[in-house]
């Protein structure tokens, strides 16, 4: 016979999270509920020996099914900031061990379970579900056992219920356990019962009556008292209990076939997973079931040198070897100075620690001296290397790099093995050595965690007693690198990506190393008087706020802002959640067109941002030179685009006056220039494109305000007569389309309603009807591969097409069509990118190009090279590729970004 088991993933979360010792892992992320609920889980399933098998969880901000309940179960307390931080962390770990993760916004985890039972024991399946909750016990039949843990004397028992089990304990039928409930109430679960009514009571008038209707059919046959003139005067609150209590079993779950069922749980994914949160004590059952992996024992190897002459013999045998490439690893400390390197070829891993004689200079130059020579370095993040390098040159050398580029200065023949493992799958968080080393070598390798414990690297590299330790990490990075860097380019050539790694990325590495040196000026009076402004405008807003309230309290709790707006003041539309009422921004946004109050506090709330991101945390990035550096990270965003860190200099906020401001504190140097060039509706070009719509397509070409033709063909209204409010609404859709956008998403934008919104949709794509059929193609080849690519094969994994959540299949239909579009446009910037900084450089110009923020180059050009550096910034950026429309740019120029913009 076949067995369902069923888990309620937050009460199990929960119970691990406070039955265990509080676990921190080295990057001091809390993951003690983590390990504890796959403990549980394995245990579960061990006792239990399922076939089928399924996790449900409430979505973290459930829209409840009926809106009176919200007033008793959005008072529930709210998760702990400890314990909500793993419960993704618990799902992902799910996922990664092929479990079916259950969740439906609007309904609970209770009645997905209610439903997966039903659903089982319609097919023949004996069901077991998992709770600490006993709610499910109305659930219990002949076939349908609910498990509740608990525990005793230290231990865990469980108690296990079938229908018969729940008479005999309690007295009444399951299906009766919710009518005792909703008299007795339940203070964990916010079921409010009847005043005076307890467990004995309700239980014996359910065993009585049968049911709530009957004791209140019969409540003149009742003794007289207190606790039944309760029940007569609260007779609206048994009914409403009982409808808190009742769990649905119809809900509309769509599951695949076989969705559920149990597989090898002990996946190299997850397997990984392990090692990344330092789950010590699972590492052992996933090694057993790992038969395709073996633990590496080559750090046995392994070689540390110091001594001078030992040294200078291993350089001038790389250097005689022949060897094309050779794996690198460069350990530095906090303060940026190199402590060692570690190289491989292979049967030979090699780590020079900076001791004695060698010095972190005399190391660095000598890294560099072979990569001229013509050996290709491997490195995991060579654009970090050359920024070690850079650091240790004399002013000379680094004069020559800033006026030159880095590429021929510092490593020439080098490659970023982390940038073609990005490249074959764009979706991870991280890509280290012994992550490569298990998909891609089939070896097991120690993680940091495993070798330093919750030391952090740079401390490490402080610590005589983790000599031993840093040499084996820095080799077995070093090894991977040469080991796995042919493997992972055959693979990146078998899936069409070669010419965008070695003619867009790989190029982009030395690009974005040369923008991160530049930096840009910045004035800190400027800032400072900026700072002082907003500070004076969130002053005036606090006091309107107060006014307006009648009382002062802090704007910045979401708990207390609700209860102001939505009890005290009476505001109409609030929200209530577990945690009270929301006052998240797309629901303060719908109700401030009435509500002046609400205004005031969205402003606040950018200006605060402002203040706190930009105005204070500006300052506190300059240089010595008066210069800001940014960090551009290549191998973060899914679709391709590059994002900037510490800080980012690409989410300043331009949709409001003063976040468009902050831009004026940022200035060229003497004798320069900002020049800004931006693409013109670059995306709705490549969908253009791509789409091969003959409409969309003529009206680039013909130079018409794509959003007036759009809104002329959807609202048919001759070009001309076209309003405002129409071309408003087309541009939504043009955008939304883009991005995927649903009937209710469009309706939120442009404030109609969800009918009207799906009729523009519609509208669209009879307007344009090679566009659906476009999108459509999209989300079937996604489906078919598991990925969807860009113009350039690019290629952008999409598992959720294949899950048996349907919220997350959509989700998934929505990133099939528009990661082929956004991930087209991420990768004619970065051409742009890399062909206007090749070119000012070929062309001997000074000029320096500084920023990328997603459409827009900024480069701080010579005034005497302003008109050929705009020649040249226009040709590479239009002719970045070739579409069925132009590239179009907007370019201005401008003695501050704010004025180049």
């Amino acid at each position: 016979m076949s067995k369902l088991l069923l888990i309620d993933g937050h009460s199990i979360a929960n119970r691990a999270f406070y039955g265990l010792p509080d676990l921190t892992n080295s990057q001091g992320e809390h993951t003690g509920a983590i390990f504890g609920f796959i403990n549980m889980m394995l245990k579960f399933i061990d006792d239990e020996q399922p076939d089928n098998f399924a996790v449900a969880f409430d979505v973290h901000a459930p829209t409840f099914r009926h809106k009176m309940f919200e007033a008793y179960k959005g008072t529930r307390k709210p998760m702990v900031p400890e314990l909500k931080e793993q419960i993704p962390r618990i799902q992902e770990m799910l996922r990664a061990m092929g479990v079916p993760v259950i969740t439906m916004e609007g309904w609970e985890a209770d009645d997905i379970l209610g439903t997966l039972a039903r659903i089982g024991e319609e097919k023949g399946f004996d069901v077991t579900i998992v709770s600490g909750d006993r709610d499910l016990l109305q659930l219990a039949t002949e076939k349908v056992k609910i498990s509740i843990p608990k525990t005793k004397k230290g231990g865990t028992e469980i108690e296990n219920y079938f229908a018969a089990d729940v008479k005999e304990a309690y007295g009444v039928t399951p299906k009766q356990f919710i009518d005792v409930k909703a008299l007795q109430g339940d203070t964990s679960d916010n079921i409010p019962g009847v005043e005076g009514i307890g467990p004995k009571t309700a239980q014996t008038w359910i065993a009585q009556y049968g049911s709530i209707e009957e004791c209140h059919a019969h409540v003149d046959e009742m003794k007289k008292g207190k606790v039944v003139q309760n029940f007569i005067d609260q007779w609206d609150i048994a009914v409403l209990s009982k409808e808190l209590a009742t769990i649905n079993v119809n809900a509309p779950i769509e599951l695949e076939e076989g969705c559920t069922k149990l597989e090898n749980l002990f996946t190299e994914e997850a397997y990984l997973l392990c090692k990344r949160y330092e789950l010590k004590k699972l590492l052992p059952r996933f090694e057993a079931s790992t038969t395709t992996k073996v633990q590496d024992n080559r750090a046995e190897t392994f070689k540390r040198i110091y001594d001078f002459t030992d040294v200078e013999d291993f350089f001038a045998e790389l250097k005689k070897s022949g060897k094309d490439f050779v794996g690198a690893s460069i350990m530095a400390g906090e303060d940026k100075r190199i402590k060692g390197a570690a190289l491989s070829v292979g049967d030979s891993t090699v780590y020079v620690d900076c001791a004695g004689f060698i010095t972190p200079d005399y190391l660095g130059h000598k890294l560099m001296e072979i990569s001229k020579a013509g050996v290709k370095l491997c490195f995991w993040d060579l654009k970090n290397a050359m920024h070690l390098l850079y650091e240790l040159m004399s002013d000379d050398e680094k004069q020559a790099i800033l006026t030159n580029g880095g590429k021929a200065e510092i490593f020439p023949t080098a490659v970023d093995v982390a940038v073609a493992a990005y490249l074959l799958n764009p979706t991870k968080n991280a890509y280290t050595a012994d992550d490569v080393a298990s998909e891609m070598l089939g070896i097991i390798i120690p993680a940091q965690a495993d070798l330093f414990g919750k030391t952090k690297l740079n401390a490490a590299l402080e610590d005589d007693n983790l000599l031993e330790a840093v040499t084996t990490y820095a080799c077995y990075n070093a090894y991977v690198a040469f080991a796995a860097f042919e493997k992972v380019i055959a693979q990146i050539k078998e899936e069409g990506m070669l010419d965008i790694y070695e003619n867009i990325e790989m190029p982009l590495v030395y690009t974005l190393f040369d923008m991160e040196l530049q930096g840009i000026a910045m004035d800190k009076e400027a800032l400072a008087e900026y700072g002082n402004r907003l500070s004076v405008r969130i002053n005036e807003l606090e006091q309107s706020i107060y006014s307006q309230a009648g009382e002062e309290f802090n704007i910045n709790s979401p708990k207390q802002l609700g209860v102001i707006l939505f009890e005290r003041m009476g505001i109409e539309g609030g929200k209530k959640t577990k945690t009270g009422y929301s006052t998240a921004a797309d629901v303060l946004e719908e109700l401030s067109a009435t509500n002046p109050i609400i205004c005031d506090i969205l402003e606040y709330r950018q200006l605060a941002k402002l203040k706190s991101t930009y105005a204070d945390g500006l300052a506190a990035c300059v240089d010595s030179d008066g210069r800001i550096r940014s960090t551009f990270m290549q191998t973060v965003t899914a679709t391709g685009r590059i994002s900037s860190t510490e800080p980012n200099l690409q989410n300043i906020p331009i949709r409001m006056e003063l976040g468009r401001e902050i831009r004026k504190v940022f200035y060229p140097k003497d004798g320069c220039i900002f020049l800004d060039a931006d693409y013109s509706q670059i995306e709705l070009r490549v969908l253009a494109h791509m789409s091969g719509d003959e409409n969309l397509i003529g009206a680039f070409k013909a130079g018409q305000d794509i959003h007036r033709s759009t809104a002329s063909l959807v609202f048919n209204t001759p070009f001309d007569e076209v309003t405002d409010l129409q071309r408003r609404r087309a541009k939504a859709v043009n955008f939304g389309i883009v991005y995927g956008i649903s009937a209710f998403g469009l309706a939120k934008d442009i404030g109609v309603g969800r009918k009207e919104a799906q009729e523009y949709i519609d509208n669209y794509f009879v307007a344009y009807p090679k566009m659906h059929e476009f999108l459509e193609g999209l989300k079937s080849d996604g489906k078919e591969k598991g990925y969807v690519t860009t113009m350039y094969g690019r290629r952008r994994p999409i598992p959720e097409l294949s899950s048996s959540n349907f919220m997350t299949r959509q989700f998934g239909e929505r990133v099939a069509m528009n990661s082929p579009i956004q991930g087209t446009a991420a990768d004619i910037i970065k051409i742009a990118m890399v062909n206007v900084h090749d070119r000012l450089l070929k062309e001997g110009l000074k000029s320096k190009l500084l920023l990328q923020v997603h459409d827009e180059l900024l480069v701080e050009a010579l005034e005497s090279e302003r008109i050929q550096v705009e020649k040249l910034i226009a040709e590479e950026m239009e002719n970045a590729a070739k579409l069925a429309v132009n590239l179009e740019i907007d370019m201005n120029a401008g003695k501050t970004w704010a004025e180049a913009h």
